[in-house]
């Protein structure tokens, strides 16, 4: 493993020395006074730092400490700053732990001392480090076929969970291909229904004059070709689950005939003039706005009440964050292992034009692409070509910078606090709960002054609606 980076700020060349030979074990970073040492924050990202308080041109004072101080922390947020002062300096030291310094020293230093404050430091900035890599690690789903990250969607794996035992109807809304199928299995694999049938009927995907059948089931010459008894989906569930997918494709004649089932637990075959009593569990599934469609008529109220105990709502695959991707690779292992081929991974490319991309397919499209590309592709790496997705054009990561980040989010703020305030100062302080030398600080950071937000009105300029 690399050497952790200890940063030094501390204008005693003599001490420096002694630091350099104390911490052989850390690559060592050394800055005079505080512009060196936010220069060498900025380009070198230490692990720790240890700062004198005592800098030129306040030697003997603590201010331009405590300025470099405030500096590491806004530049670096995270990494533990040690300060260093005189024994007679103790109230102020702690002062720097109000304000932000992981610990102090005293001066003469005890490098026995020191050495174990600093790899107390370390061990906690690599715990903090683990931590951070294990959230961005996709959490367990307790779905077999869900693949996330995305905390909506683990609410969502965990409401089913919980209703999966409870034996309410349940209307799965969402975009084509989000996954409501591998939500309805699991409903009903996770429930105590788990050892019966699971029969799905695509409403979308059989026609009316075939549905009721399909549906319903019909008795032996009930029309042309009924040469024999035949039970419906809906009896073939008896015991297990109905799922109906896309019922917001039934059509209205068959929505009165699956409300009476719903309300009494009886069907009748086509042709039939006896009642079969059918215990089922009936899970459904849309795309469409079924509220809408009720207020505007083509689909029953009352049907809908009946079908929506529980509703679950599924957002697109655009909207969960980093999952495309995430899935993307798991859609790799898979069809790699299928198809005997050696993978290596994404490329950036590829990886860019993932994210870019909006998937009005969901995770349907982004299983085929892969797919294809895992059995297509020339190379062991999977290009943005390989998907059949144009890569996105070269830009810097700039979003990615998260120094930069909230640098932008920093100055955004005080701009904020500024334009309530009418610019005064002591009142944008307030808001945002901070005392006047450090808006000051920050002013002077961010190259701000307070009018800035405060624009003077033209008055040659004609009044306009806001």
């Amino acid at each position: 493993m690399s050497k952790p980076k200890l940063l030094i700020v501390e204008d005693d060349v003599a001490l420096c020395a002694q630091y350099r030979w104390a911490f052989s074990g850390c690559r060592m970073l050394l800055a005079n006074d505080r512009q060196q040492a936010e220069q060498m924050t900025k380009a070198e990202q230490p692990t720790i730092a240890l700062l004198d308080l005592g800098l030129p041109p306040d030697e003997e004072g603590v201010s331009e400490g405590f300025a470099t101080l405030a500096s590491l922390n806004r530049i670096c947020p995270g990494m533990p700053v040690i300060v260093a002062g005189g024994q007679e300096q103790r109230e102020i030291l702690l002062r720097a732990i109000s304000l932000g310094a992981y610990d102090f020293c005293e001066k003469p230093v005890d490098l026995a001392v020191l050495r174990t404050v600093i790899d107390r430091a370390l061990r906690l900035r690599e715990l903090e480090e683990e931590n951070l890599r294990l959230a961005s690690q996709p959490r367990p789903s307790p779905i077999r076929d869900i693949v996330t990250a995305d905390e909506s969607m683990l609410r969502i794996c965990r409401t089913v969970e919980r209703v999966s035992h409870v034996l309410v109807p349940v209307l799965l809304l969402g975009e084509s291909g989000t996954g409501k199928e591998a939500l309805a299995r699991a409903l009903h694999d996770m429930g105590p229904r788990a050892q019966k049938a699971f029969v799905a009927v695509n409403c979308a995907a059989v026609s009316e004059a075939l549905l009721e059948s399909e549906l319903f089931g019909h008795e032996r010459g009930a029309f042309a070709g009924a040469a024999r008894q035949v039970a419906g989906r809906i009896e073939a569930a008896h015991g297990g689950t109905l799922f109906l997918d896309e019922v917001g494709d039934l059509p209205a004649a068959l929505q009165a005939r699956l409300l009476r089932f719903l309300q009494e637990q009886l069907i009748e075959r086509i042709g039939g003039r006896m009642s079969v009593r059918v215990d089922v569990r009936v899970v459904s599934a849309t795309s469409k706005p079924l509220e809408e469609q009720a207020q505007s008529g083509h689909f029953r109220a009352d049907l809908l009440y009946r079908l929506n105990s529980l509703t679950i709502r599924i957002p697109p695959l655009r909207d969960r964050g980093e999952d495309s991707l995430l899935l993307a690779r798991w859609f790799l292992g898979r069809y790699a292992r299928e198809f005997g081929r050696r993978l290596r991974g994404l490329d950036a490319s590829a990886a860019e034009a993932i994210a870019a991309y909006r998937w009005p397919g969901n995770v349907r499209e982004l299983g085929n692409k892969v797919r294809r590309a895992a059995l297509m592709a020339e190379g062991q790496t999977i290009t943005a070509a390989d998907l059949e997705l144009a890569a996105p054009p070269e830009q810097p990561d700039t979003d990615l910078d998260l120094r930069a980040a909230r640098l932008r989010a920093e100055r955004a703020t005080i701009e904020r606090a500024l334009a309530r305030s009418n610019g005064s100062l002591a009142a944008a302080a307030r808001l945002l709960g901070i005392s006047r030398p450090t808006i000051y600080g920050l002013l002077e950071t961010h190259r701000l002054q307070a009018s800035q937000s405060t624009p003077t009105p033209d008055p040659s300029a004609p009044n306009e609606p806001q």
